[in-house]
């Protein structure tokens, strides 16, 4: 089971493990939006000339207007997992500290970084370094309210830190995001992914959202042609298309709520409140081993061994079938 406590996402890794499950493969190991954008226009990518700045520039200014940022605020990444890993360049001052539990990457990011819980961030802060935490965290769904973050990244700064956020999954909960109140004087680093909020991960497209300095940094560190023309022209359309976006916050509380239903009806109560996800405690070994075998895929952890994430199932009929494999 190793391979599938690293990331969700691993049917094949899945399928040599359960040669004998039912296909296909129902995937609710991610926190990836099952109902992925699709363009309403031919995108009309040509793949034979570089990436435009012109069209880079646009990209950025269409993300930044949905995120409540300025456009000059706003770098596009070829996912969020690189911009993170880059942090570890651009000059952050030490102590390095994450807050667990959250993302596997978060502690791989800054050398000799510490696992600090989220009721320590007041602590942690007011000794300075570069603190990193996830809103909405993953895999647990809790969620930090911006002016408490505000109030923390404020203690930072009076001894030269940092506060970076990864906002991956803020799209499907807007409210809770830091950025509508970043000026140009707060130490936040924020970073945004593309890929989780409109189901389509392998685009490969993130943003980092921070002052001119560290920007400039990652720029420079990124090159000429940071993203793929492809990226560039379906993240353009996909944050231009306003109805869908407002359309799918709703979409997605609601068929949270169903699942929170199907898991109540199975004795299975959900933490926290992120609508791309849920995590559940409990014979977390027993159950992924019960759903794999009928070709569905969970999230396990090897650091929590009772925890386990379900993706949002997508229609009636994967609801359905989640709803059986859990009935016996």
């Amino acid at each position: 089971m190793a391979p599938l406590t690293e990331h969700g996402g691993r049917v094949d890794a899945a399928r040599s493990l359960y040669p004998d499950a039912p296909l296909p493969w129902l995937d609710l190991s991610t926190g990836i939006n099952p109902s992925a954008w699709t363009p309403a226009i031919d995108p009309l990518i040509d793949l034979r000339a570089l990436p435009s700045p012109s069209a880079l520039a646009a990209l950025e200014a269409a993300a930044a207007s949905q995120f409540g940022a300025l456009p000059a605020q706003v770098a596009a990444l070829p996912g969020t997992e690189l911009g993170l890993r880059l942090l570890n360049d651009v000059g952050l001052p030490p102590p390095y500290r994450y807050v667990a539990p959250g993302y596997g990457t978060h502690r791989d990011i800054f050398p000799e970084a510490t696992a600090i819980a989220a009721d320590a961030l007041e602590t942690a802060a007011d000794s300075g370094g570069t603190i990193l935490i996830a809103n909405p965290n993953n895999p647990d769904g809790r969620r930090l309210d911006p002016q408490h973050l505000s109030d923390i990244s404020a203690r930072l700064g009076r001894s030269g830190g940092w506060l970076v956020i990864d906002e991956a999954f803020a799209d499907a909960m807007p409210n809770i995001s830091m950025v509508p109140l970043l000026g140009s004087r707060e130490r936040i680093i924020v970073l945004r992914s593309f890929g989780k909020f409109f189901g389509l991960a392998g685009v490969r497209l993130g943003f980092v959202i921070a002052p001119d300095p560290v920007l400039a940094s990652i720029r420079r560190r990124l090159g000429s042609w940071p993203v793929s023309a492809t990226a560039i022209a379906l993240g353009r359309l996909a944050y231009a298309d306003t109805d869908w976006i407002a359309e799918m916050r709703v979409q997605l509380i609601d068929r949270a709520n169903a699942l929170d239903e199907v898991l109540r009806g199975h004795g299975l109560v959900a933490i926290g409140d992120c609508p791309l996800f849920r995590l559940v405690e409990g014979e977390a070994n027993s159950l992924f081993d019960r759903l794999a075998r009928k070709g569905i895929l969970t999230r396990p952890f090897d650091y929590a061994p009772r925890w386990l994430r379900f993706g949002v199932p997508w229609n009636p009929a994967d609801f359905a079938r989640l709803d059986s494999a859990l009935r016996g």
